[in-house]
């Protein structure tokens, strides 16, 4: 589904809000941030004043792009979020479908009497839950989307010279991490819109060092390890995943972000379509899900793991005993590619 750009709409609700809050989803990524980051750094040049609200701190290799701004986490401060969404004049949820992904603060979200806006590139954004909706699924990230909204603004009018360098780096962090460095959900449009930031003099070679060349040994160690020792194949299905418990992030010293792009690794095997990572948690195990080609995960995640996102990159939640989590999934893969 594509709903097209209301500029004048965002541009209306934008301009008469005095304190703007931000709100990116769970376990925020680098286009939650980077799509968020940009957008303040864009309100921020306009004289608006604003907050950006998450539920759970970033990955420490995003910290480049959040030093300094007023960013609060629920797991944190809950009252400081709570207050700035309580404050707020106008509401801009960014790279989520619906209120609930924001987690602990959702209800909040929800009960705000003030205006919202949605700018999202899933599928199925819930509407019926703002006042404007920028939404598209043809684009590589909410970041991408981020920036065609500002290029529509009066006062940006398609010269992006006109847009905070700091803007500028933000958005492209978050469409450099949303396609995986340009290997997946790319459209014509991304090449556009990473030309116009790199023309406004966004810095790829320190993105790309800060994001993917931060990381440390026991990191590198940690991946080596889920290769070598605890990678599953299912050759019939094209499938492989992984399992990573507490103990694993305990023996790595494991750190947020650490196992960010490791679902990715086992789409380097010449059959393989569909790969997994499933992560313990408290509570629950988190499921990282990828494809290529034509297996849909989104499909996938939807009816196996309370969760969606799009076709061939998605996530959600299972709600089982974490040595429940291989007969489970290869249960699942069976039927799935049963149909």
């Amino acid at each position: 589904m594509r709903t097209f750009i209301n500029e004048e709409k965002f541009s209306e609700l934008t301009g008469s809000a005095a304190f703007i809050t931000l709100v990116g989803h769970l376990n925020p990524d680098g286009d939650a941030i980077g799509s968020l980051s940009g957008m303040y750094h864009y309100l921020s040049a306009r004289g608006k004043q604003a907050a950006i609200v998450l539920n759970n701190p970033l990955p420490d290799n995003f910290g480049f792009l959040t030093a300094g701004l007023p960013i609060f986490y629920y797991d944190d401060a809950p009252e400081k979020c709570i207050e700035a969404v309580r404050r707020a004049d106008l509401i801009i949820c960014q790279d989520m479908s619906a209120p609930s992904r924001a987690g602990d603060i959702s209800a909040e979200i929800e009960n705000a009497s003030c205006p919202k806006i949605l700018i999202d590139h899933h599928l199925n954004p819930a509407v019926e839950w703002f006042d404007t909706v920028i939404s598209d699924t043809e684009v590589s990230s909410a970041s991408e989307l981020v920036l065609l909204t500002l290029l529509k603004q009066e006062d940006v009018v398609q010269d992006v010279q006109k847009l905070p360098l700091e803007c500028a780096t933000a958005l492209l962090t978050g469409i450099l991490t949303d396609t995986n460095n340009f290997s997946n959900s790319v459209f014509p449009t991304t090449y556009d819109a990473a030309k116009l930031l790199l023309q406004r003099g966004a810095d790829r070679d320190f993105i790309y060092r800060e994001v993917f060349c931060s990381f440390s040994e026991q990191r590198m160690r940690l991946m080596g390890y889920l290769l070598s020792e605890n990678m599953r194949y299912m050759p019939e299905y094209g499938t492989a995943y992984f399992t990573l418990s507490k103990n694993d992030k305990k023996n790595f010293s494991f750190l947020r972000g650490d196992s960010e792009g490791f679902v990715n690794l086992p789409l380097a095997i010449k059959n393989v379509s569909l790969t997994a990572l499933f992560t313990e948690d408290d509570g629950f195990v988190k499921v990282s899900l990828r494809s290529k080609g034509d297996v849909d995960v989104n499909e996938f995640s939807h009816r196996y793991c309370n969760g969606g996102g799009h076709k061939n990159a998605a996530g959600g939640r299972v709600y089982l005993p974490f040595e429940e989590i291989p007969s489970y999934f290869e249960k699942c893969i069976g039927e799935f590619f049963a149909r």
